[in-house]
């Protein structure tokens, strides 16, 4: 997925695979006027999830699945669910530390990454590339977190993973001698292939269109991996490696964590406005038009669209209490621009 997230309240640490590329503390400003963002579409909290973040749909969309510390013995990120009303919250796993996740078209089956079979293994960070956490795998689990299978056995960095709308390939970001790029696998874990060959930049946080063949990712250059804020680019890809395009051409600027429409037309994605404002933009794929959904000075992050098309779910520190930079979960209602 985007990556992963790590929350502090102290300050925010942005994925940049699992991606958080965050701003340091004193040059964020405070949140911008009313007037300002009196020009967002209506929006709502999820309620009782106040460090919870990276949060994707189920297919029906009347449930999420999401990175969080919920519970007190909640040291680490785990994998949780919950409905789309805050109700209902589940811990999907316990042991280890959790990042990305997703539902499997079906409904009835969840894939995360999780380093539960490594207690031994430091952890490292998820938002450094040269000390991303070595043996996060992936997993699958129903909806319960029960019958979990591992698909992997490499002890590698493999994260920021999503599954194809029709259901038979299972895509994500291997790690290996400090390079990033996109693989692909079957739904039942076999099949692995490499999708991206590339010595100078570095692929993630990557979803299929709805043809399942294509697929959009954001990529930056290798020899940014150790800044804190990354000039970050989204492209377009076939599945089998032929066809790269690219989507955004502002090469010194941070265009990061795409997600694609239902009818593949259009993506959401952020954009990082000076000096240090995170920012939620739409962008039409033929015609590269763009659009700003969020305006405030808090951190506006992780878009996710609705499989109906007319929800924006997002990860966003606008809500956190004087001191703190904990992420909570908002929802916009965007039916008004894609009717």
């Amino acid at each position: 997925m985007r990556k992963l997230l790590v929350f502090f309240t102290i300050g925010i640490i942005l994925f940049t695979g699992s991606d958080i590329v965050a701003p340091p503390l004193e040059t964020v400003a405070p949140v911008q006027a009313k007037d300002e963002m009196a020009k967002e579409l209506p929006i709502r909290a999820i309620p009782n999830l106040t460090k919870a973040a990276e949060a994707y749909y189920s297919p029906d969309g009347k449930s999420i699945i999401f990175n969080a510390k919920v519970t007190e013995d909640d040291k680490v990120h785990h994998v949780y669910t919950a409905n789309i009303d805050g109700t209902n919250i589940r811990r999907i796993n316990h042991q280890g530390e959790d990042a990305c996740s997703y539902y499997f078209p079906s409904g009835d089956k969840l894939i995360w990454t999780s380093t539960r079979d490594y207690p031994d293994v430091p952890v490292g960070s998820w938002s450094i590339p040269s000390i991303y956490p070595q043996g996060a795998e992936l997993y699958t689990s129903d909806l319960n977190g029960g019958n979990v299978v591992r698909l992997t056995h490499n002890k590698y960095y493999d994260a920021e993973v999503s599954v194809s709308p029709n259901g038979k390939w299972i895509l994500f970001t291997r790690q290996i001698d400090g390079n990033l790029d996109l693989w692909k696998m079957k739904s039942d874990g076999t099949g692995e292939h490499q999708i991206t060959f590339t010595d100078d930049w570095q692929e993630g946080g990557s979803f299929y269109l709805p043809d399942s063949k294509t697929i959009i990712y954001r990529a930056w250059k290798k020899e940014f991996d150790e800044s804190r804020v990354k000039p970050m680019t989204i492209f377009t890809i076939n599945h089998d490696g032929t066809g790269l395009k690219q989507i955004t051409f502002e090469d010194d600027q941070t265009n990061w964590a795409p997600h694609p429409s239902p009818d593949g037309k259009y993506f959401v994605f952020v954009k990082l406005l000076p000096p240090r404002n995170f920012e939620i933009y739409m962008m039409n794929i033929e015609t590269g038009k763009q659009t700003r959904l969020t305006y405030s000075d808090a951190f506006d992050g992780f878009p996710v669209l609705s499989p109906d098309g007319n929800s924006l779910l997002f990860s966003s520190s606008r809500n956190a209490k004087p001191g703190e930079r904990s992420l909570s979960l908002f929802i916009m209602d965007i039916s008004s621009l894609v009717k």
